[in-house]
């Protein structure tokens, strides 16, 4: 195996771990969104069963 193959499947691996974080990355911000969405979405439910005007609550 040459030192030029070598340096290929190290840039070709490289180049592919990046694909993957970037992937991961994507899908998380997604992930989070959707699970902010819902606790917003959840905390609006349980204020409304409770009679809590939301605007009223800090919520950190």
């Amino acid at each position: 195996m040459g030192t030029w193959n070598m340096t290929e499947n190290t840039h070709h691996d490289a180049t592919w771990r990046t694909h993957l974080l970037e992937a991961a990355q994507e899908e998380m911000v997604k992930f989070e969104r959707k699970e902010n969405e819902f606790r917003k979405k959840d905390r609006a439910e349980r204020a409304a069963e409770l009679h809590i005007p939301l605007g009223e609550i800090k919520v950190h």
